[in-house]
């Protein structure tokens, strides 16, 4: 395993530091998965954007192609995959590795963002389905999607796939949940993942935005006041930094944005 001492968020980054790879996101349409999209696009990126809305995939392409910076690389526009992960089955995951096959040969960097809060409520009192329907979206899909994708990462050079995960998901808090243990599930994923890929081209890691002026904040903090904190906007730089080739090597960490 990697050296763990790396810390993304002191990394020096130049303007094409993403220039031609290929990365694909989940949950690209709003919040932190959204910022770190455009990004991506504003570094030279290739995009494959990962969500359920197709109307908010739509609004987000124009957003990118609208950028400046972007239109000055050689990028080719971002490829939009409608799905739900709370619904994709088999075939569904299987369109998507094909679709990366066809139009890239390989995939640079994977970045797990898409999550649903559930309920904060006492384990006692969960909801099962609800439990579930948490426990999928978060932990199963992103091991479903990662499986179908590992040839693609196997044929880059350098690839980084990067999982999103919480302060819970690092020590446990009451009333959190499905959610709670979801981040734990994926912190454990990453490290048995990096383990099996350790000498291979393949890199996982964890990172964890913490605290953010988003939808899933304002869902589980209904009375805080948002404004005082970070813009997702401003948490992208760890992301960046681990999808760079500044981290090649760097694997089975489990890292913090701010």
């Amino acid at each position: 395993m990697s050296d763990i001492s790396f810390d993304p968020r002191t990394i020096k980054l130049n303007g094409d530091s993403l220039t031609g790879r290929v990365i694909a996101i989940t949950g690209p349409t709003s919040g932190i998965g959204q910022a770190l999209a455009l990004e991506c696009a504003q570094r030279g990126a290739q995009l494959l954007l990962l969500g359920r809305n197709a109307k908010k995939l739509d609004i987000l392409y124009t957003k990118i192609r609208t950028l400046r910076t972007y239109n000055d690389t050689e990028a080719f526009p971002p490829v939009l995959a409608p799905i739900d992960l709370e619904k994709a089955v088999a075939c569904d995951y299987d369109s998507i590795a094909e679709a990366i096959e066809v139009r890239f040969g390989h995939l640079d960097g994977l970045v797990h963002n898409a999550a649903i809060l559930g309920q904060l409520t006492p384990i006692e009192q969960y909801d099962v389905p609800m439990w579930l329907r948490v426990m999928h979206v978060n932990v199963t899909s992103a091991f479903a999607l990662t499986q179908v994708l590992l040839p693609s990462l196997r044929a880059s050079k350098d690839s980084s796939v990067i999982c999103t995960t919480s302060d819970v998901g690092r020590r446990g808090r009451a009333y959190w949940g499905a959610y709670a243990i979801s981040k734990f599930a994926i912190e454990g994923f990453v490290q048995v993942l990096a383990a099996e890929l350790e000498n291979t081209s393949v890199r996982i890691n964890a990172l964890n935005p913490g605290r953010a002026r988003t939808a899933m904040r304002r869902q589980a903090f209904p009375s805080e006041d948002l404004a005082p904190l970070p813009a997702p906007e401003s948490l992208t730089h760890a992301y960046v930094a681990l999808l760079s080739a500044q981290a090649r090597g760097v694997t089975g960490g489990s890292f913090d944005a701010q």
